[in-house]
């Protein structure tokens, strides 16, 4: 059986701080947001959706006690509705979209809502803490270092500088700007207040005026970090290194932001009977683990894995969206495949962009789908880098 998306939906992202559009908006309205949005377009009888799955990624506070329920209740839905939270860390939205595919895979299921929310600006990272991040003996006995450091480490390694990762980081705003400027997505949603003013209707995070002369004053995020004994940690573990090159700043790494994003998925004979019409349909997907040290380089056997469950090759993937959590990661994936730019992030990524950690597997889904409709293109693929050391993958086919 296969699983079909009958609709994508997600909010702009606002800033993840204090002083962001979406600070003000408590993460379970977010959410609220994308699910009314899901059952308004489709003219939908939520008694039919059987449960909701919700990626976050720090579920405490006012992200905790189950949010995914919590936003059903909110949102209106009928009360047979259920919700679960998942967390896998940064690929939480996406995680929860496979899971979705794989119950209507299974015959179990006939229609879920899956997505993901994270209010960055209200729930701060890190605030659920956790032994991989905390625990010392976990730490030292496995070389557990700050994504940031690996993210320096993977460029050490692969011979990427300073001035190759700033480059990369002007060319994702350039495109976020183009696109803001030029392509209409069917997905966004605005996210409005109680009395139904907008308080957000476009992506707010991109700084159209950065060059690589501007990045270049920038001081690297992680060096004085690694001075205090985890560049030593890590390279423990990486021996054929002498020292590990700090290129990795605030604008060469993803934003911080707030948002949500949700999917429509169903079974082809639910679809037919509610009269929807699929924009899209899962082909296959993948999870893996990778080393914890170096921690960011899952997307590469992640795809190597979808690729080979679907009996395919990477010549036949038109479009992909790797999340730009650092420089490096896309352009390690780049690298290993020889892929060529001008097909990944095509309309900017999470340096551009932002990355709202639970919500982003579920935004890059519904940004990877407006694209293959608005450039008519037939496949997709969507990989994301894990913390602690995974990657995922997700081929998309456009019906």
């Amino acid at each position: 059986m296969e699983a079909y998306i009958y609709d994508a939906v997600r909010t702009p992202r606002g800033r993840g701080k204090s002083d962001g559009s979406l600070h003000d908006v408590q993460p379970v309205e977010l959410l609220s947001t994308v699910l009314k949005a899901i059952r308004d377009r489709n003219n939908l009888d939520t008694s039919l959706i059987d449960d909701v799955i919700i990626g976050c990624v720090s579920p405490i506070g006012e992200q905790g006690a189950d949010i995914a329920r919590t936003a059903v209740l909110a949102a209106g839905y009928a009360q047979t509705v259920a919700g679960v939270q998942v967390n896998r860390f940064c690929s939480s939205g996406l995680e929860a979209i496979n899971m979705a595919a794989a119950y209507v895979m299974s015959g179990q299921v006939d229609l879920l809502v899956a997505g993901g929310v994270e209010s960055m600006s209200r729930i701060p990272m890190g605030s659920d803490g956790g032994a991989l991040f905390m625990n010392p003996q976990i730490i030292s006995q496995h070389k557990i270092v700050p994504q940031g450091i690996s993210a320096d480490l993977i460029a050490t390694k692969y011979g990427y500088s300073r001035n190759d990762v700033d480059t990369f980081a002007v060319e994702s705003v350039r495109r976020a700007v183009e696109s803001q400027k030029n392509k209409h997505y069917q997905s966004m949603v605005s996210v409005k207040d109680e009395i139904g003013i907008t308080v957000l209707d476009r992506d707010e995070g991109i700084r159209p005026d950065t060059t690589v002369e501007s990045l270049g004053k920038l001081k690297p995020a992680f060096e004085m970090m690694g001075s205090m004994g985890l560049d030593a940690l890590a390279l423990m573990k990486y021996n054929d290194l002498v020292n590990i090159n700090h290129v990795h700043h605030a604008g060469n790494s993803s934003q911080l932001t707030d948002g949500s994003g949700a999917l429509l998925i169903g079974s082809k004979a639910m679809g037919e009977k509610l009269g929807l019409k699929p924009r899209a349909k899962i082909k296959a997907f993948a999870i893996v683990g990778s080393e914890p040290t170096i921690m960011l380089t899952g997307p590469v056997p992640a795809t190597e894995k979808v690729l080979k469950r679907a009996g395919m090759s990477i010549s036949d993937i038109d479009l992909f969206e790797v999340n730009e959590a650092f420089a490096a990661v896309p352009m390690l994936f780049m690298e290993k495949f020889g892929v060529d730019h001008s097909k990944v992030n095509i309309n900017g990524g999470a340096i551009a962009l932002g990355h709202p950690l639970g919500a982003t597997g579920a935004i890059l889904s519904s940004s990877l789908i407006d694209e293959m409709e608005n450039s008519n293109k037939s496949t997709g693929l969507v990989t994301l880098c894990i913390g602690g050391g995974m990657g995922i993958a997700t081929i998309f086919e456009r019906v």
